[in-house]
């Protein structure tokens, strides 16, 4: 059976782990509506991606309203 023969150092653990962090979530603001959403995805309060309207939000948005009452 393997058995450490000394004690890993926090230094060499440090060096071992120093590609473990996670990184940040690239947000951008949508230029239509001026929410944010992540980049290179639709946006998800207004559904435009490159200027263009992708999902159309007022028909679900009605709907909901719709149910609600």
């Amino acid at each position: 059976m393997a058995v450490p023969k000394r004690k890993t150092t926090p230094s060499r653990k440090g060096k071992r782990r120093s590609h473990h962090s996670l990184r940040g979530v690239n947000m951008l603001e949508c230029p239509n509506c001026g929410e944010l959403k992540l980049a290179h995805h639709v946006c998800g309060s207004c559904g435009y991606y490159n200027k263009k309207e992708i999902i159309d939000k007022t028909e679900s948005d009605e709907e909901e309203k719709e149910l609600d009452t």
